[in-house]
């Protein structure tokens, strides 16, 4: 499912190695024998906040590849977090298994594990996880966001993380083709989860030529019947005539084998961690002069929503403004990427560790 990026020069095996290199603060490793319950919670970086991110349910083939997903997933929350301009560090939680063995008693001895943290990592819902389950997790902890609306929650982020995705998709058309008008597009959506469900409609409301994939297939049937979006095979994506993909599955779908095939201007999805190697992969798309849209940035919709909700009085009106930044940060990533001749992802860090930096230096004592 995920590899380790060989750019930040992770020393395989080695967990310290893996921590060390990321930068992380803390890595929980969290067993419960009674229900089953093998969770990790990875926490990388407090300087702004608390680290706030969403758990993943996933039936890892290893407990290595478990870890380096956590590890991965946390530090992008840090960077999301930050060029977002909210107040929060980043963390991030997976569950091993199968999401069938979830049950009231399972979620509610993860929440007692996510409580025992004392607020450093507050808990939302990522992939396989719902609202529903927030509910559980919420009955031993109140560091859980993402409740149901009928409890003052804000309820699913997926549209908020669409819409961002949407207006980052069209800062990188803009730069691309001179407009951002997606209309007559082609457009790849790879992943017709919840967020990529919500994008395909905006996208079919501006009158795109969308095409989706999935490999659920009866998910797949079930977008297309319902937007008028055409369906395609999952094994037709990298080779597929299209003005702009959408990676909105999971990560490192742009990698050695992919990035020479993708017939593309623009790459913008929900997905996290897209590049395989972060450094390397970025660069290869800026030299074909492919735009990217970083994706910790268009994607940051959902964590905008979850952040607001935990800060209490949650309003919708008010989340989707901040959620309207995206567009114009995306624009200023990328003017900075073409400038400086570095790839978009490169300068969207960057962004990122400046306002850590500085938040950094305010925090400290006089």
């Amino acid at each position: 499912m995920v590899e380790i990026n060989p750019v930040e020069k992770v020393r395989e095996g080695s967990i310290y190695g893996q921590i060390t290199s990321l930068g992380h603060e803390q890595l929980v490793i969290c067993y419960d024998e009674p229900t089953g319950l093998k969770a990790i919670i990875g926490i990388h970086n407090t300087v702004l906040g608390p680290a706030l991110g969403g758990t993943r349910m996933w039936n890892y083939a290893s407990e290595a590849e478990a870890i380096t997903d956590v590890l991965r997933l946390s530090r992008g929350m840090t960077f999301k977090a930050a060029i977002s301009g909210l107040n929060l560090g980043g963390g991030k939680a997976v569950i091993m298994g199968d999401p069938k063995l979830k049950n009231e008693a399972f979620l509610r001895r993860f929440g007692r594990f996510v409580d025992s943290l004392g607020g450093r990592y507050i808990t939302a819902e990522d992939v396989n996880m719902k609202t529903s389950d927030m509910e559980y997790i919420a009955m031993e902890t109140k560091y859980v966001t993402g409740l149901p609306e009928v409890r003052g929650g804000g309820g699913d982020p997926s549209p908020v993380t669409a819409y961002g995705t949407y207006l980052g998709m069209k800062a990188a058309a803009n730069k691309a083709f001179g407009t951002d008008s997606l209309e007559g597009k082609r457009i790849l959506v790879q992943g017709v989860g919840q967020v990529g469900k919500y994008l395909v409609e905006r996208l079919i409301k501006e009158n795109a030529k969308v095409f989706v994939t999935d490999i659920f297939e009866d998910k797949l049937a079930e977008v297309a019947k319902n937007t008028g979006a055409t369906a395609i095979s999952p094994e037709m994506v990298y080779d597929f005539d299209m003005d702009i993909y959408s990676p909105c599955a999971l990560g490192a779908t742009i990698n050695d084998d992919t990035i020479d095939r993708l017939k593309c201007k623009v790459i913008a999805g929900g997905a996290n961690n897209q590049l395989k190697d972060e450094e390397y992969h970025g660069k290869i798309l800026l030299e074909k002069g492919i735009i990217y849209a970083p994706d910790f940035l268009i994607n940051s919709g959902g964590l905008i929503n979850v952040c607001a909700e935990f800060m209490g009085g949650y309003n919708r009106e008010s989340t989707y403004r901040h959620a309207e930044k995206i567009y114009d940060i995306t624009t200023s990533i990328l003017e900075k990427s073409a400038i400086e001749n570095i790839p978009s992802q490169e300068a969207a860090i960057e962004m990122a560790w400046n306002r850590i930096e500085a938040m950094g230096r305010v925090k400290l004592p006089y």
